[in-house]
C-alpha cells in the first residue's frame, strides 16, 4: 500500500514561488508515476503535471510557471510554482500510479491528503 504525504503549502502573495513535496511511502518510488492536481472551491479537479521515466507534461494553465521533478534516492517529488497567480489558488493533490504518466486522474491508484494553496493579489 503507497502512502502518500504532501508538504509546502501555504499563502504566498501573487507573483511568489511555493514548493510543493511528495514522499510516498511502500512501495517502489521509482516504478511510479507523479501527478498533480488541484481543486478549487467549486469546481472539479483538474490536472496540473505529472512526471514518469518518460518524462513530464504539464496543464496549459501552468507550462512556464511551475516545475516537476523527482529525487529517486530521496523517494520525493516536488512541484516547484513560479509566478503564481490568484487563479491558482486551491488544495493541490499529488497522485500515483504505476507505468507512464496520464492527465487523468481516474487513472491514479493512490493520492495524498492534499494542501492548501492561496495566492493573494
Amino acid at each position: 500500500q503507497v502512502q502518500l504525504v504532501e508538504s509546502g503549502g501555504g499563502l504566498v502573495q501573487a507573483g511568489g514561488s511555493l514548493r510543493l513535496s511528495c514522499a510516498p511511502s511502500g512501495g517502489i518510488f521509482s516504478s511510479y508515476a507523479m501527478g498533480w492536481f488541484r481543486q478549487a472551491p467549486g469546481k472539479e479537479r483538474e490536472f496540473v503535471g505529472a512526471v514518469s521515466g518518460g518524462g513530464t507534461a504539464y496543464a496549459d494553465s501552468v507550462k512556464g510557471r511551475f516545475t516537476i521533478s523527482r529525487d529517486n534516492a530521496r523517494n520525493t517529488v516536488y512541484l516547484q510554482m513560479n509566478s503564481l497567480k490568484p487563479e491558482d489558488t486551491a488544495v493541490y493533490y499529488c497522485a500515483a500510479r504505476l507505468g507512464s504518466r496520464s492527465r487523468s486522474a481516474e487513472d491514479y491508484y493512490y493520492w495524498g491528503q492534499g494542501t492548501q494553496i492561496t495566492v493573494s493579489t
